[in-house]
């Protein structure tokens, strides 16, 4: 299955910015449909946003549409996640995660997952 790391969280400001990436290995990656979650103390694992093989279709959560824009680069094996006007409830652990299938939003239908990057938001 495909190896996944993610890189660019930190610490910022409510209302600045972050870009989240995730490199993948393995030479199917543009096979994969692409999820973004997060996790925070005490929380349990929700989905942020997904995107298809091809990054034609994309889907959000509520709490970031607007806000956030997932995209791929399968050239270069890699998803993204631009995160704009990020308020303190976007604190968070973000973990990205694959699909075979077209494009899913559910926990249970990816099989591989990377370690997370912390995202912290300070007001």
């Amino acid at each position: 299955q495909v190896q996944l790391e993610e890189s660019g969280g930190g610490l910022v400001q409510a209302g600045g910015s972050l870009r989240l990436s995730c490199a993948a290995s393995g030479r199917t990656f543009s096979r994969y449909a692409m999820g973004w979650f997060r996790q925070a103390p005490g929380k349990e694992r929700e989905f942020v946003a997904a995107i298809s093989w091809t990054g034609g279709s994309t889907n959000y959560a509520d709490s970031v549409k607007g806000r956030f824009t997932i995209s791929r680069d399968n050239a270069k094996n890699t998803v993204y996640l631009q995160m704009d006007s990020l308020k303190p409830e976007d604190t968070a652990v973000y973990y990205c995660a694959a699909t075979d299938r077209f494009i899913r939003t559910m926990e249970a239908d990816f099989h591989s997952w990377g370690q997370g990057t912390q995202v912290t938001v300070s007001s």
